[in-house]
């Protein structure tokens, strides 16, 4: 997940999704500076990492978020920083009684 989100223009795409809901490759190619097939390949990138899905409606594919996946890598985070908190929080009680 994390490395699919490394590359800028996949943040974009991510971040149109999650304004504007399901849309094309096309749509979403009027909204940046890469052709439409440039959208197609990072579309592909981010299916494969499980944080969009598309569906064809007649000869068009529309592609939206998966939010599982973002869901539970906020809470790992919040998790992550939580225990950096209670570490810090440690090692300034340390620091204070020196």
């Amino acid at each position: 997940m994390f490395a699919a989100l490394a590359d800028p223009t996949r943040r974009q795409i991510v971040e149109l999704l999650s304004k504007r809901g399901a849309q094309t490759p096309t749509e979403l190619a009027g909204r940046l500076p890469i052709t439409r097939q440039g959208v197609a390949k990072h579309l592909d990138l981010l299916q494969a990492a499980g944080l969009v899905e598309s569906s064809r409606n007649g000869r068009e594919l529309r592609y939206l978020l998966t939010p599982e996946p973002f869901e539970a890598a906020a809470l790992w985070m919040a998790s992550v920083g939580a225990e950096w908190d209670r570490r810090l929080e440690a090692l300034r009680g340390l620091l204070a009684r020196r």
